[in-house]
């Protein structure tokens, strides 16, 4: 009888330990296949957060108009990496000589954003049927006096001269009127001011001069040193327009069409960030930068190199732009209100982008 109950007692103690080992391969079992889970859950949501990325900037092509100058010298690198399909943006970027030739492009909407003179993006904003955002500032002060006499050491020495200078009805006449009047010149009487429709104009006339005097736009000021020796830059006309009330000249902004912005507003973005980059690229690789300005024909590589250190290229946006387009537009306005378009721009001229 014992040793029935001893088998017994060893049967049932043999089940409940095959019962327990059961239950412990069952558990990691589980265990091992909860990891599985969720990395499967971790991959699924970092692919959505992918899709979200990818669908949130959807390239589309922009045209730009641009003028043949500083403006595009800032933009050289996003022209290169756009031409070689190294952007996320589509730009196509044709450059022109002369504001006059853009303002058609503008209204007649074939480009979508465009470089031009501070001034002409407010008289563009006051113009009916032209609605327009300023996105950034892109170029400051790159205005000088030069001559080949020795005669001028201050603004008050042009009184009585005759002055060869560019951009009629934009920023560099406004300047100048502004400067010569402020120092106590009246640009109708007491001078003569013969304007001519490019930079390059002025230029050419000045490369077998031996005594002239001129208004001239960087790179343009060493184009016309590397022609004639005998010209030197007489007057910074930045420092003398700081002189009068400490506030920064403006020279070139950029704009795009209010519709176009609207319907792409993660492309403009785009684009704001992409030339951010290339006036980056510009200013602290200016070899690099130089080939590229020679390459796109906007001037010769070796002046592109000396000129790219005095040419102010910029990307001022937000609130900073803002105040220094809003303060510059003012003193334009004081000075000659046409100058602007005989209003002053309000607040929605200015892309604050939040």
């Amino acid at each position: 009888m014992k040793k029935i109950v001893s088998i017994i007692l060893s049967a049932m103690l043999l089940l409940t330990v095959f019962t327990g080992c059961g239950s412990t391969d069952n558990t990691d079992d589980a265990v091992t296949t909860q990891p599985d889970t969720t990395e499967a859950v971790t991959a699924e949501d970092d692919a959505d957060a992918e899709n979200t990325d990818e669908e949130t900037f959807e390239p589309v092509e922009i045209n730009i108009a641009s003028l043949k100058g500083p403006t595009t010298m800032g933009m050289v690198k996003l022209m290169d990496d756009s031409d070689n399909g190294l952007t996320e943006g589509k730009y196509n970027v044709s450059i022109y000589g002369t504001a006059d030739e853009i303002v058609p492009l503008i209204v007649s909407k074939d480009v979508d954003i465009a470089n031009v003179p501070c001034n002409l993006a407010s008289v563009l904003n006051n113009r009916e049927g032209v609605d327009i955002t300023v996105l950034d500032i892109n170029t400051l002060g790159v205005l000088y006096v030069i001559e080949t006499s020795d005669q001028i050491n201050s603004v008050e020495d042009l009184k009585g001269k005759t002055i060869y200078s560019t951009g009629k009805g934009t920023t560099p006449e406004y300047c100048l009127n502004y400067i010569l009047e402020s120092n106590g010149i009246d640009p109708e009487t007491d001078v003569t001011i013969e304007y001519k429709s490019e930079a390059t104009e002025v230029a050419a006339m000045l490369e077998n001069a031996t005594d002239a005097i001129a208004v001239l736009p960087q790179p343009y000021v060493t184009v016309a040193m590397n022609q004639n020796d005998k010209i030197r830059i007489a007057l910074d006309l930045t420092e003398e327009w700081e002189k009068i009330d400490g506030t920064q000249m403006v020279t070139g902004v950029t704009i795009v069409r209010n519709e176009f912005l609207e319907e792409n507003k993660a492309a403009v973005d785009k684009f704001l960030e992409e030339y951010a980059e290339s006036v980056e690229y510009v200013n602290s690789e200016t070899d690099a930068a130089a080939a590229l300005v020679g390459q796109y024909d906007i001037v010769a590589e070796a002046v592109a190199k000396k000129a790219l250190p005095y040419c102010n290229i910029v990307c001022i946006t937000g609130e900073d732009m803002k105040s220094s387009i809003d303060t510059y537009l003012n003193v334009l306005y004081n000075s000659d209100p046409t100058s602007v378009g005989g209003q002053l721009p309000d607040d929605s001229f200015y892309y604050i982008n939040e």
